[in-house]
């Protein structure tokens, strides 16, 4: 009696392409006017690009399949909402917490009033962008939220007097 044959494992289905097509100057244009305005109806914005309202809106959906376009967002004015005390929070992690430094950032970065939570390099690990409707408000913040966890060993708040929006993303 002979040995039954082996089977073969089913070939697996290849793996997708982790190789995105770069943008073109078509792709850039289409950011560079949605980063000016995000509320561009895309007729207007077809237009704008000389090009058609479906290869348009085809390239805009494209574009946030593949994640370039993370959303969009309304562009808030926080001091007519009651929270026009704007600062930026500097925190100082312990040296025995630094293997939770992710799990913090995404815990503050869901405390009401944050407004963006930034890990960055240098003498402080976050960067903690809050709005506030007063000092006292500010002053609970950062007394409940930062300076009195475990995991921090310091804080560094500055007061934000303006803000300069910036030109949009480098194209």
């Amino acid at each position: 009696m002979s040995a039954p044959r082996s089977r073969k494992p089913a070939a697996a289905a290849p793996a997708p392409n982790p190789v995105q097509k770069p943008l073109d100057a078509v792709d850039r244009e289409i950011l560079a006017e949605l980063v000016r305005d995000g509320r561009l109806p895309n007729n207007v914005l077809a237009e704008r690009l000389g090009i058609a309202p479906s290869t348009c809106l085809l390239r805009t959906q494209n574009l946030v399949k593949r994640g370039v376009i993370r959303g969009f967002r309304a562009d808030v004015d926080h001091a007519k909402v009651g929270a026009g005390l704007q600062a930026m929070a500097s925190v100082r992690v312990r040296p025995g917490a630094r293997g939770g430094l992710m799990e913090l950032g995404r815990r503050l970065a869901h405390e009401p009033g944050v407004l963006n939570v930034y890990f960055v390099a240098g003498a402080f690990d976050f960067l903690v962008h809050v709005a506030a409707s007063d000092t006292e408000g500010l002053r609970n913040f950062v007394t409940q939220n930062l300076s009195s966890r475990p995991e921090t060993e310091s804080t560094q708040t500055s007061l934000v007097f303006e803000h300069f929006p910036g030109a949009g993303i480098l194209l």
